[in-house]
């Protein structure tokens, strides 16, 4: 298949499990929200894991809702195609009426750098992808920095305050770098620790859309490893990236 036709199934299939998400929510209400939980990371991850198997079958596939035993199969490691998806990111904010900072991560991994990807928003009624990158916004005065609703880093709120920057609270980490890409934030910064399948997608498409995403030290974000955990992140626009680099770098002297 042409890497176009890439770039658009990780659009299609991440907004269609997103529809698939914004039914489950209408049927079942909110009243039982681990239930609700379960059944949008199960619903989302059997659609995502049919498709590719029926679309790209010969494609490896690393997703959050995986047995250990699959996330652990060595064959993963050696193959030159690997989507990584994230049926549900930010599932608390799923199972809470009238949120919408929650996500579906649908990213192609291929021989050593993410080349295509999508982040659906559905709540929000958008899918970013790469098949047509968002516009950059402009910086416009102070800026701000997404940080997680409850678990921010500490060091980040002393990055905030040497920079005169402004946190912005946000749920899933797809909606978080999203909100870079479409100008409620300048910058995201995380070191508290996430796994592959929660930055990918949002990262393939900031990397298209050119902005800045790196750890926290600058050195490159790697995927698909054995160890799937990634400790820290940063995505910016590319603007405020040196900045941002150096107050990280001036905190942890």
């Amino acid at each position: 298949m042409a890497m176009r036709d890439d770039h658009n199934l990780a659009g299609e299939l991440a907004s269609e499990a997103g529809e698939l998400l914004l039914r489950l929510r209408a049927e079942r209400g909110f009243a039982d929200p681990k239930a609700l939980k379960d059944a949008g990371d199960r619903g989302a991850h059997d659609y995502l894991m049919e498709a590719l198997r029926r679309l790209r079958p010969d494609d490896a596939v690393l997703s959050e809702e995986a047995t250990r035993e699959e996330r652990l199969d060595p064959r993963r490691l050696s193959a030159e195609r690997v989507w990584i998806v994230d049926p549900l990111d930010g599932t608390r904010e799923f199972a809470e009426e009238g949120r919408s900072d929650w996500a579906v991560h649908v990213a192609l991994w291929e021989r050593g750098a993410l080349t295509a990807g999508a982040v659906a928003l559905p709540a929000q009624g958008r899918t970013l992808t790469t098949a047509e990158p968002p516009t950059l916004p402009d910086r416009r005065g102070r800026f701000r920095i997404a940080v997680s609703r409850t678990r921010p880093p500490e060091f980040v709120a002393k990055l905030a305050h040497e920079l005169g920057a402004e946190l912005v609270p946000i749920g899933s980490a797809g909606a978080k770098i999203a909100a870079v890409l479409t100008g409620e934030v300048e910058a995201y910064v995380h070191a508290g620790g996430q796994y592959e399948w929660d930055s990918a997608a949002p990262v393939a498409v900031a990397l298209a859309a050119g902005a800045h995403a790196s750890r926290i030290d600058g050195s490159p974000l790697v995927y698909n490893q054995a160890d799937p955990f990634l400790p820290d992140i940063l995505v910016s626009l590319s603007d405020v990236a040196p900045t941002l680099l150096a107050g990280i770098r001036d905190l942890h002297r």
